[in-house]
């Protein structure tokens, strides 16, 4: 008689089903609150920026010199695109760029848990991976969802997930390589100090003995280096105005050492907890290259961040997410263990977590509580304003960009500037007080207060919430805009803010 023999169904495989549902569940909420908070709330200013920077450029406007830009020009030609969607689809642009950049980062989320495959077996069914990576995509930047530093963090991915794969001595697919390297370079173009990232990981490559001419990092340059020529031949004001302009005011906008150790206790925190995961020697430990991987990017991206010298919570993006991916890879691998020597680093690697998730849950609440009483938000306050008074031009003194953008972008108010806000201006008074020669050189009160005159704008926000008074400055040091001003009188006050309406007639 045959014997017939049975296999019991292996734990793992019997809750791999249950654990992808989960998952999948856990990246449908995220994408649900974010949707919905995005779509209740004023759009983030910079974003809102950049989109009437490229609505301006679409109508034929040159960029750095009809309206005044410091970013590259990657990003504006980015953000054309949802604005010619939306123009097809007959839509506001607001809801057609949230989703946008939510495709885009999960798209890439996507591409990352198929390369990530070859890790190791918690990598081997990746539903689970991408739904793990989209969540943290989607829940850490809270409203700062598809800034630069963003966009940056989610296209370098790949290159990451291929990078680790790379030091474990796999041999990688020429196109899958190159198509890394260019996504890689097209993320570091928007923000290209991040070049330093990738430096810091080829040089890890070569220290572990590896060839530096990879088909990858090669792709990644050649990007960036085609893109530099892209710029120079269509863009060439970039280079002649742009930068000259934002390495002498945008330091007024840097803030002590101290300050930004203050403000990145909980992410130096979790890297030196990841630091010392990767450094616990495991035997059989599945993750020890990508782990390494993505703590060298985070240091490194935390590096620049510090060069910057700015508190932006959105400058911590690629070091935060890449933090948190780093402490999830190192918890997924070790969970299959049961030995008694894992629960310390677990109990550090839980903490680390728990802090990160905190501090992202903290920056998310606000924006939720606003989407669901939105008619609170200052923004949405002075666009009613707006609209009551039959305001047809716009001005706000105030370094906030959200008193102008997405103000004017959701009320069709023209804006009296050629800046986003008074960063420039603030960027003077700051250079001119140990280099007096500077305002001859970029003289942005005189350009600040001509904009004012030439656009007459019938209602004007003063911030009074800062420590510049910059009705005072520019009254001082230009007659035209004295008298201009002369004719604007009180009709408003709220959230730190006056309000002033002009009366009948011009500026003079």
């Amino acid at each position: 008689m045959r014997r017939i023999q049975t296999q019991a169904i292996r734990p793992d495989v019997a809750a791999r089903p249950v654990i992808a549902a989960a998952s999948l569940t856990l990246l449908i909420a995220a994408l649900a609150i974010v949707l919905f908070t995005a779509m209740r709330t004023p759009m983030k200013d910079d974003i809102a920026w950049l989109l009437y920077v490229a609505r301006r450029w679409l109508s034929g406007r040159e960029l750095y010199v009809d309206v005044i830009e410091v970013n590259p020009p990657l990003i504006v030609w980015i953000s054309a695109i949802p604005i010619q969607i939306s123009a097809w689809l007959g839509i506001d642009t607001q809801r057609v760029v949230i989703p946008y950049f939510a495709a885009m980062v999960l798209a890439c989320a996507a591409w990352t848990a198929s390369l990530l495959r070859p890790c190791g077996s918690v990598f081997r069914h990746p539903l689970p991976v991408f739904a793990a990576i989209g969540t943290v995509l989607l829940l850490v930047p809270g409203d700062d969802l598809g800034q630069r530093e963003h966009l940056l963090v989610a296209a370098a991915l790949p290159y990451l997930a291929l990078f680790a794969r790379r030091l474990d001595g796999e041999r990688l697919r020429l196109a899958t390589s190159i198509a890394a390297g260019v996504l890689a370079g097209l993320g570091c173009a928007l923000k290209p100090r991040y070049a330093a990232v990738f430096l810091a990981l080829e040089a890890l490559a070569l220290i572990r003995g590896m060839r530096p001419w990879h088909a990858m990092p090669l792709a990644a340059a050649g990007t960036l280096v085609a893109y530099a020529g892209i710029v120079e031949l269509i863009c060439p004001a970039y280079m002649r105005r742009a930068v000259p302009l934002a390495l002498a005011l945008y330091g007024a906008t840097d803030v002590p050492f101290r300050h930004l150790l203050q403000d990145s206790a909980r992410l130096l925190f979790g890297e030196a907890a990841a630091m010392l995961l990767c450094w616990h020697r495991f035997r059989r430990q599945e993750d020890r290259t990508l782990l390494l991987t993505l703590v060298v990017f985070a240091v490194t991206a935390t590096a620049v961040c510090f060069l910057d010298g700015k508190d932006w919570y959105y400058h911590r993006l690629p070091a935060t997410i890449a933090t948190i991916l780093a402490l999830l890879t190192w918890a997924a691998t070790t969970s299959l263990r049961r030995r008694a020597e894992i629960w310390p680093p677990a109990l550090l690697a839980g903490s680390a977590l728990l802090v990160l998730v905190v501090a992202s849950v903290q920056r998310l609440q606000p924006e939720v509580a606003l989407a669901v009483t939105p008619e609170r938000s200052t923004v949405v306050r002075l666009e009613e304003l707006i609209r009551a008074e039959h305001a047809r031009t716009y001005i706000a003194f105030s370094e906030w960009i959200a008193l102008g953008f997405p103000v004017v972008n959701n009320t069709g108010v023209a804006w009296a500037s050629r800046f986003d806000s008074m960063w420039a201006l603030k960027g003077e008074l700051w250079r001119a007080r140990f280099d007096p020669a500077a305002t001859k050189e970029w003289p942005v009160s005189r350009w600040v207060a001509n904009d004012f005159v030439a656009g007459c704008p019938d209602l004007a926000v003063v911030d009074t919430r800062e420590g510049v008074n910059y009705i005072e400055v520019l009254s001082s040091s230009d007659r035209a805009f004295a008298r201009a001003w002369a004719r604007y009188h009180q009709i408003a006050a709220f959230d730190g803010l006056t309000v002033y309406h002009r009366a009948a007639g011009g500026c003079g």
